[in-house]
């Protein structure tokens, strides 16, 4: 592989390739969620030997929440020790394990699939795919899938409701942040085509805090809303679907027509660029309208 680097773009870092093929890895580390769903959308997950498990795995990984694959640690803290006696071909990083990735190309050939999450979402879905396809030797099979996933966005985006406007919220803490059409939301927006029903919204992680008032007169008909504290396995607090039942709420259009659409956490929030994740995303999405 090509040692690399890049700021905000999926790349290749690690020890100076030793000759061998790429497609002759068999023993791959995953510390990213939606990279561990492309490898098994890609058909090689039974070369995964270790993953994050001291964190929360969503439902849809749940094969691999076994003792069958090693313990490396969190998404956010890897244990480099852990990983070092899997002896691994490959480590799959990114996103939240991104600021280990320096510290971890200096052991293991490592890729890191973060890409710019302002660009369109399937730009950034692609990037994460083609680095992993690459390094394991799928590169065409993997653009085959996205190809599939920019057929399958076309289709919903012929099927939204002309002049209807979204409004993407994400619940934590008991209180309800917007973000823009950027960032992880912008498939809703971006790519399948809902208009933004608010201006001026940051794609930051987990959104710009907003009054009910504020949501009351953007009065989208559409709510999308991830309940973060629920993806994250926080219990105790007030799900999502509570924090919108109030008065000022009621008087928007969303909650008179019954157009409040509720997120699969663990896809939204944990699983985001996996390839068939994005697939049921979308589907998520074109099926609310």
């Amino acid at each position: 592989m090509a040692v690399t680097t890049a700021c905000g773009s999926a790349t290749d870092t690690g020890p100076a390739d030793d000759g061998e093929d790429s497609g002759e890895v068999e023993r791959i580390v995953v510390l990213d969620l939606g990279s561990l769903d492309t490898l098994r959308s890609l058909g090689v997950a039974d070369k995964v030997v270790g993953l994050p498990r001291g964190g929360v795995i969503p439902e849809q990984l749940a094969e691999f929440d076994t003792d069958a694959y090693a313990n490396v640690g969190s998404l956010q803290e890897p244990d480099v020790e852990a990983i070092a006696e899997l002896d691994p071909d490959l480590v799959i990083a990114g996103f939240r394990s991104q600021a280990s990735v320096e510290e971890l190309s200096r052991h293991f050939t490592t890729i890191d699939v973060t890409y710019d999450q302002t660009l369109p979402f399937l730009d950034g879905v692609e990037d994460a795919a083609l680095t992993i396809g690459e390094a394991v030797g799928l590169e065409a099979e993997a653009q085959a899938r996205v190809d599939e996933l920019r057929a399958q966005i076309e289709d919903a985006r012929a099927d939204v409701p002309q002049g209807k406007t979204g409004l993407a919220l994400i619940s934590t803490g008991g209180r309800l942040n917007a973000q823009g059409a950027d960032g992880r939301f912008s498939l809703i927006f971006n790519d399948i085509g809902i208009a933004p029903a608010a201006a001026g919204l940051e794609a930051a992680a987990h959104g710009d805090p907003m009054s009910f008032e504020a949501i009351q007169d953007a009065d989208a008909d559409y709510f999308f809303v991830l309940d973060r504290d629920a993806a994250i396995g926080q219990e105790g607090g007030e799900v999502a679907s509570q924090v919108l039942d109030n008065a000022l709420i009621h008087e928007t259009t969303a909650w008179k027509e019954d157009q409040i659409v509720y997120l699969d956490g663990g896809r939204w929030y944990l699983l985001m660029h996996g390839l068939d994740n994005v697939e049921h995303m979308i589907a998520e999405v074109a099926d609310s309208l």
